[in-house]
């Protein structure tokens, strides 16, 4: 019996235990493959945090993201980014869905999101720094509610592969943060009783089609 468990967790541990090696054999990134990267929906997230009446950190997040990756590996600071996201998207894990729709509330009522009347929030890359060894930041142009500012993202370069040990292509992963004030957008629903400053984490991977 307890040889059969330990067999069972073994089968149960293997699929982990490849991609755990493999990153230990990262391509380094000067040795990565330059150009159009895209982004690889199934391991990318886009989640905020706000402040609730000085009680938590809200936590929610945009579920449909499309972000576009020029990668030069040779001149990382030469890379551009560009990201879509889609507000109607927005997931709260609201607990009482059948009394109402939250996240069709946030998305769509004038007061928050207004999808209906802005139905994209953009990002651009303007600038890209190497500050350290993978870690830079990336400015670009935040479009939120057809207002255009700044942003600068803290950006961490997690890993890449020449050829990635399970789908076969370059791909290459990458952190970020930033922390915005929405009311520079004029978004200033409930402040200060919902905070102003809103922290913003991006994990995402790219792959390179051949």
């Amino acid at each position: 019996m307890k040889k059969a468990a330990c067999l069972a967790a073994a089968l149960f541990l293997a699929p982990l235990a490849l991609p755990v090696a493999a990153q230990a054999a990262g391509t380094p990134v000067a040795e990565l493959p330059s150009g159009a990267y895209k982004q690889d929906p199934t391991h990318t997230s886009v989640t905020f945090k706000v402040m609730h009446m000085g009680l938590s950190n809200y936590t929610a997040r945009f579920a449909k993201a499309e972000i576009d990756l020029v990668f030069n590996a040779k001149e990382p600071a030469l890379s551009t980014v560009t990201a879509v996201i889609d507000p109607l998207s927005i997931k709260t894990d609201y607990p009482f869905a059948e009394q109402k729709d939250f996240d069709k509330e946030l998305s769509s009522d004038a007061n928050w999101f207004n999808a209906g009347k802005f139905p994209t929030i953009t990002f651009k890359s303007t600038k890209v720094e190497v500050t350290g060894e993978n870690k830079g930041k990336v400015t670009g142009d935040l479009t939120l509610l057809g207002v255009t500012k700044p942003v600068v993202l803290e950006v961490t370069f997690n890993a890449g592969y020449a050829k990635h040990p399970m789908a076969g292509v370059p791909a290459v992963g990458f952190s970020a943060t930033t922390t915005i004030k929405r009311s520079d957008w004029g978004f200033t629903t409930f402040v200060p009783a919902i905070g102003d400053d809103v922290q913003i984490f991006i994990e995402t991977e790219f792959t390179k089609p051949n």
